[in-house]
């Protein structure tokens, strides 16, 4: 199958300061693909590059096998058939929502029936008469994504669409902005540093840190087996703590022996560090290692510890609501999981 977007080694600068570096990945046709990374990682500048608003020092860009970027081949913005969504909506506070939605096509003679059709594609077609300031921000966003689907876009791109609304409105929107673009068969590029947000809509998530894409991959893979520390640490909660590889394939930590998940990678005697998340450990009385509780944050069926080890380091585990301790009590401590990803290293 032909990739629908392919980005090729792509360098960028601002004046002389590189910003995008070697950047590569393939999205194809119907999936959500989205660039995460921390502020000022380089992920605008390569929506802007995929847009056509930035140019490329070297590196191609590709829209359905075309080349629309190079460093001496462009192809205009408004010629790539490439649909944006901003984050402050971008509409016009004096036409209706309709008006929004169909400025664009105003050199069709279906423009009004097809903007009808984006409308009840966003399940919004009651409001059409409404001005802008009527509505809600959940509400103009998806007008601002009916605006840019009406023209029939090859890819849509969204440059961290949700940042204006609150948290429980983001989750919801950002899910039913998922199954809009499903069921219209449109493919589209997010950029956030919201992780979960990433995790809600995309099919394939690339991590940017300082100009580089160090892993493009599935949520879940970028989760359970990131390629790299940087990775391992942005994507999900998680403490490193120092290990010892015992031999090949076992590894000694402060909370005792676990199995590496990369057996035979270590030689025996090599000092490294151990991603540990919060799922991977259990509160439980009749453990040999001990913590003291630090703080905790409460969140319903389960609560969030923050514990300081023996050591004086300290991580979070998520537990059970029914497991209420409280500030300076002393809990045992034991790991759920006996498999560890390791990284070279030391905390110490």
């Amino acid at each position: 199958m032909t990739a629908l977007l392919e980005i090729e080694a792509v360098s960028c600068h601002y004046d002389s300061q590189l910003v995008l570096e070697d950047v590569g990945f393939r999205l194809q046709p119907g999936e959500i693909g989205c660039i995460l990374g921390p502020s000022g990682c380089g992920k605008s500048t390569l929506l802007r590059a995929i847009a056509g608003f930035h140019p490329l020092s070297s590196g191609e860009v590709r829209l359905a096998g075309e080349l629309i970027s190079s460093r001496d081949h462009f192809v205009p913005p408004e010629k790539r058939q490439i649909g944006m969504v901003f984050q402050d909506y971008a509409l016009f506070p004096h036409l209706t929502v309709l008006e929004n939605v169909r400025f664009g096509l105003n050199r069709r003679k279906d423009a009004e029936a097809r903007a009808l059709d984006m409308l009840e594609l966003v399940g919004l077609s009651d409001l059409a008469r409404r001005y802008p300031h009527e509505l809600s921000g959940g509400q103009q966003q998806r007008i601002a994504l009916a605006r840019a689907l009406a023209p029939q876009p090859r890819l849509i791109l969204m440059d961290e669409p949700f940042s204006n609304l609150d948290v429980s409105l983001r989750k919801r929107l950002s899910l039913d902005v998922r199954e809009i673009l499903k069921r219209a068969g449109i493919s589209a590029i997010l950029v956030t540093h919201d992780q979960q947000e990433a995790f809600a809509m995309s099919d394939h998530i690339g991590v940017i840190q300082q100009g580089r894409l160090l892993q493009w991959d599935t949520a879940i893979n970028l989760y359970q087996a990131p390629k790299s520390r940087f990775v391992a640490k942005f994507v999900g909660n998680g403490t490193f703590l120092p290990a010892t590889a015992t031999d090949t394939s076992t590894l000694e930590t402060e909370l005792g022996p676990a199995t590496s998940q990369q057996p035979g990678f270590w030689p025996a005697g090599s000092t490294l560090e151990v991603l540990i998340r919060p799922d991977d450990l259990a509160i439980d009385a009749d453990a040999p290692s001990k913590a003291t509780v630090i703080n905790k944050v409460f969140a319903g069926a389960s609560i969030l510890y923050r514990l300081r080890l023996s050591s004086g380091r300290s991580l979070e585990v998520l537990a059970p609501s029914h497991q209420d301790y409280q500030e300076g009590e002393q809990v045992g401590l034991r790991l759920k999981t006996d498999r560890l990803l390791a990284f070279e290293g030391s905390s110490a």
